[in-house]
């Protein structure tokens, strides 16, 4: 079955939508166009556009609305991506509108994720999180057939039965896929038991997607996980055995990367995977010091941290990419208002931090020795 954003000869024309209040929204929704790139489309355009009056309807003002409909149209649009989560009705209204299919940020998200996931742990976690995200979306695809007819007997139109039957089975194969995963849940539960009767400590890689977590467990161990420069290169939990120092052993695990609103049912599917950072004994929280957003970025990881009740595990924190950084003041990059930070200036935003270049083993003896103290 052909994907949504798939064609036969190029890729489909995705024309972007974000709504900002400040600078700051700014450079956040660009990492729209980073997530639209990770899933294969061509931007046709991005619209940044501060909102006045919101309407039931779209969400946005409906004249609004109506401008940004025509210009998809006239950008030969193939499907139109809003950096925000409308409602399910305001997504159908966007539809019959514009005349292309319509994606949130939810659902980008997870389609990126349903590509990415190559073990049966991850598909069914994705396909949780793909039903969750369908079930309160199913009353609209069949509001043409749900009609009522009128008289006292047989109300109910071809389209509501066909709806119930389908909510049905949907919340049944969630049901499926809940137990499932439990049961993974369970048989890592054992294998942590396991791990604690060999008294060997456990640290976790943490940090927000495309930050280098992959590439440090592969510079440390020596292990071959695959480390692309895409945002969720890695969704399972990897763990593999290091010494950091002579007679030391501990399991380093690398976890899936965070991202600002991440969907909370992508956050509830994989809390077993993420549950790994939960139960470790310490934290490596990896950041991109090239990026104008690092700030942004750990708060972000933080806050999830908080909802996995990770936040109090001992942690510290590395500068990985300082390759990256320009020498001297801090630089405009990105958007206009981003603001890339010196290796001096993230040093006093980020006490006692680790600066290091994973790629080119930079500061990895700091990271052993750091280790090695804190267990």
């Amino acid at each position: 079955m052909q994907k949504l954003y798939e064609t036969q000869d190029k890729p489909r024309k995705a024309f972007l939508i974000s709504i900002i209040s400040n600078i700051a929204d700014a450079t956040v929704c660009d990492e729209l166009e980073g997530l639209c790139s990770t899933l294969g489309l061509e931007i046709a355009a991005h619209e940044k556009i501060r909102v006045r009056e919101r309407s039931s309807k779209y969400g946005i003002g409906s004249g609004k609305a109506e401008s940004l409909s025509l210009k998809a149209t006239e950008l030969k649009a193939d499907l139109i991506v809003c950096d925000w989560n409308p409602a399910p009705s305001q997504q159908r209204n966007w539809e019959e509108l514009s005349g292309v299919p319509v994606l949130d940020r939810q659902e980008l998200i997870i389609k990126i994720f349903a590509d990415r996931a190559n073990t049966r742990e991850a598909e069914l976690q994705v396909k949780l999180a793909e039903l969750t995200y369908l079930l309160p979306r199913l009353t609209h695809k069949y509001i043409d057939l749900s009609r009522q007819r009128g008289g006292r007997y047989g109300t109910r139109g071809a389209g509501e039965t066909k709806l119930e039957t389908d909510r049905r089975k949907i919340e049944k194969r969630i049901t499926l896929l809940e137990k499932e995963i439990e049961q993974i849940g369970k048989q890592r539960q054992m294998q942590r038991r396991q791990r604690e009767r060999g008294n060997i400590p456990v640290c976790a890689i943490v940090g927000y997607t495309n930050s280098g977590k992959s590439s440090l467990l592969n510079a440390l161990t020596g292990a071959n996980v695959p480390a692309e420069d895409k945002l969720f290169a890695t969704l399972d939990a990897v763990t593999r055995r290091f010494e950091p120092a002579q007679g030391v052993t501990v399991l380093l695990t690398d976890t899936v990367g965070f991202i600002r609103n991440l969907p909370h049912s992508l956050i509830k599917a994989f809390r077993s995977t993420l549950e790994e950072a939960a139960l470790s004994n310490v934290l490596i929280h990896i950041l991109d010091a090239s990026s104008p957003d690092v700030e942004s970025a750990y708060e972000t990881t933080i806050s999830v941290l908080k909802e996995l009740g990770a936040h109090e595990i001992p942690t510290f924190t590395l500068l990985n990419k300082i390759d990256l950084l320009q020498a001297g003041s801090g630089s405009e990059s990105g958007t206009a208002g981003s603001h890339q930070l010196t290796l001096e200036e993230l040093q006093n935003v980020f006490p006692g931090s680790i600066a290091v270049c994973v790629k080119t083993g930079l500061g990895l003896d700091a990271v052993r020795e750091k280790i090695v103290s804190m267990i």
